[in-house]
This record gives C-alpha cells, sequence and structure tokens, in this order.
C-alpha cells in the first residue's frame, strides 16, 4: 500500500479515537494540555502497537490464503466499517475526563481493535514498509485525538457520531479499492 491509502486507513482507524477523545474533552470544565496530550499519546500508541500485533500473527499464516487475501482484506475492512457505521449511530459515550492507566489501557485498546484487524490484512497483502505504515497510523492518530480533545472541550459532541461514520466509510471504500485493483478492473 502506498503512503495515499495509509494516510487514509490511519485517518478511518482514528475516527473511533477521535469520538472517544470528543467526549474526554466534553467531560473537562476546561481544556487540560496535559490530560490532552496523554490521551492522545495513548490512542496513538495503541492505534500503532495493534497493526503489528495484527501483522505478526497474519504474517504466520498468510501463505496458506494468498489467492484469496484480497477477499479478506475486504471482508475485514468493510464488516470494520460497517461497524464503524453502525456505531455512529448509536448512543453516546459515556463522559469521564480520567486518564489514569486502567482507564486509558481499556480505551486504548476498545479504540484499536479495528487497528489488529488492518494489521492482519497488510500480512496478508504482504506490504512492504509497513512499520513505517503503523507509525505513520500512529502518528495520525496521536493528532486527531488530540483534535478531538479540543473540539469536544469547545463545541460539543456534535462531532462525534458524524466522525466514525466518516471513519467507516474511508474503510469500506478502501477495501473495495483492494477488491476491485485485485480483481485486475482498474
Amino acid at each position: 500500500m502506498g503512503i495515499v491509502e495509509t494516510i487514509f486507513i490511519g485517518i478511518g482507524l482514528a475516527m473511533d479515537a477521535f469520538a472517544v477523545s470528543v467526549c474526554k474533552g466534553l467531560s473537562m470544565s476546561k481544556m487540560d494540555w496535559k490530560k490532552s496530550f496523554i490521551i492522545a499519546l495513548y490512542f496513538g500508541f495503541f492505534q500503532m502497537i495493534m497493526p503489528l500485533i495484527g501483522f505478526l500473527l497474519g504474517a504466520g499464516f498468510s501463505e496458506w490464503i494468498e489467492e484469496i487475501d484480497h477477499w479478506i482484506a475486504f471482508v475485514l475492512l468493510t464488516f470494520i466499517g460497517g461497524k464503524m457505521i453502525k456505531e455512529s449511530f448509536g448512543k453516546a459515550e459515556n463522559l469521564n475526563d480520567s486518564v489514569d492507566c486502567k482507564t486509558m489501557v481499556g480505551l486504548g485498546i476498545a479504540t484499536s481493535i479495528d487497528a489488529l484487524a488492518v494489521g492482519i490484512t497488510y500480512a496478508f497483502l504482504d506490504a512492504k514498509n509497513c512499520m513505517l505504515s503503523f507509525d505513520l497510523i500512529g502518528i495520525i492518530t496521536f493528532f486527531i485525538s488530540l483534535f478531538g480533545v479540543k473540539i469536544g472541550n469547545k463545541f460539543g459532541i456534535l462531532y462525534g457520531s458524524k466522525a466514525e461514520l466518516i471513519g467507516g466509510l474511508i474503510l469500506i471504500f478502501i477495501g473495495v479499492k483492494i477488491l476491485i485493483e485485485h480483481m485486475g478492473i482498474f
């Protein structure tokens, strides 16, 4: 995958973290930059490490399914994107500005499960420079999360569900693109 696809994947994956960051910002009575950086660091770290874990898991059995890898990528990304779209119409997250380790590890894992599946997809596609891609995904998530806390603190929950909707649509688009490219349509 190229840099453009990786950036879009990073943006798409960061939308769960953005939505939670908006909620964290909402729960702050005033903007707390220290807490904002902690939130962004946790989300960025988990979005970087989870694709690596998925890649390592997927690399172990990718040679057995190379003939259907594009279908797997399509299904995983479409499933994740669909889940994000469905969640965008659900109820709002609980408001809690705590940044203790237990809270943030739980949120970091919860918002990066999708990234684990994307890492498996990278293994199936035998993606080159995957570590650079995973670093970029983490960096993108960091900045989007930081921005999300600020937005949440400033404007409220208005953007949380819309961000998740857009992230889901981006992931589905990338899944369709992978399928079309492997089928030789474009």
